[in-house]
């Protein structure tokens, strides 16, 4: 049985994010901000904490840096806090990493993931789509697709982490024109690396039509361009006993009802 082929071509990844510019990387800025911000809440000292980042300039001091690889350098029960930042939208193996940083935590260790997701370069995605069907009669894979929020949790299940938790920030940046954003993007070292890109010459006839396209479905009133982002923030805990668990059914020691003040009424057979 072979196996199916990768969704991202992790080589050119690489090489987009050898080009990032620091400048550029205002998402993975506002990724550590909310990581910073949501262990602000967390009455909690974490002494053993470790981060996953393409980017570990951002995260100096934080704690033990990991390369975003296919296998992390994180040592089995090591750490008490493990964050994967501004990467997971990029794995083939998305259970695979979230399962490599449950074990890499303590029992009781908390993981966080700030990622890329949802509604994510929707109106980029729109106008190119609908430039290259009417240029061309099909479509290319040309932005990376995004995990609904729904779906990313139940995969903090999967992996066995306790008490999943997703949610999302939206973040929304403007640009002059598409070619503004896609120099953007490019600085940022976000670019397409999907497998099934292609990988010849795109003419650029596309993307003026997909830049007026974006104008006449998007621009503001100002003519500026909206990008969305969606930073989808998981967060889930390696089990332990002191851990809160659901009731069995059936155990529960008073009444919904009388609790509601109202009565109560038998379902139909």
């Amino acid at each position: 049985m072979t196996n199916p082929p990768a969704l991202f071509d992790r080589a050119a990844l690489a090489a987009h994010r050898a080009r990032a510019l620091p400048e550029a990387l205002f998402l993975h800025e506002a990724a550590r901000d909310e990581v910073q911000d949501r262990l602000s809440m967390v009455n909690r000292t974490f002494t053993a904490p470790a981060v996953v980042t393409p980017f570990p300039a951002l995260w100096e001091g934080f704690g033990k840096i990991a390369a975003d690889s296919d296998t992390l350098d994180l040592q089995p029960g090591a750490h008490d806090l493990v964050v994967h930042a501004m990467c997971l939208h990029w794995a083939n193996d998305p259970v695979g990493q979230l399962i490599q940083c449950r074990r890499a935590l303590k029992p009781d260790g908390l993981f966080l993931a700030v990622l890329l997701g949802g509604q994510t370069l929707n109106e980029l995605r729109a106008a190119l789509g609908e430039a290259e069907s009417r240029l061309t009669g099909g479509l290319s894979p040309r932005v990376a697709p995004m995990a609904e929020i729904r779906d990313l949790g139940a995969l903090l299940q999967r992996a066995g982490l306790a008490l999943p938790v997703a949610d999302s920030v939206p973040v929304t940046a403007a640009y002059r024109d598409l070619f503004h954003l896609m120099r953007d993007l490019r600085a940022m070292g976000e670019t397409n690396a999907l497998s099934a890109r292609r990988r010849g010459p795109t003419r650029r006839a596309l993307f003026e039509t997909a830049n007026s396209l974006y104008k006449d479905h998007f621009a503001t009133p100002e003519g500026r361009l909206p990008a969305t982002f969606d930073l989808i923030c998981l967060t889930g805990w390696a089990p332990d006993e002191s851990q809160p668990k659901p009731l069995r059914p059936g155990s529960a020691k008073a009444r919904l009802a009388d609790a509601l003040k109202v009565p109560e009424t038998r379902l139909p057979d």
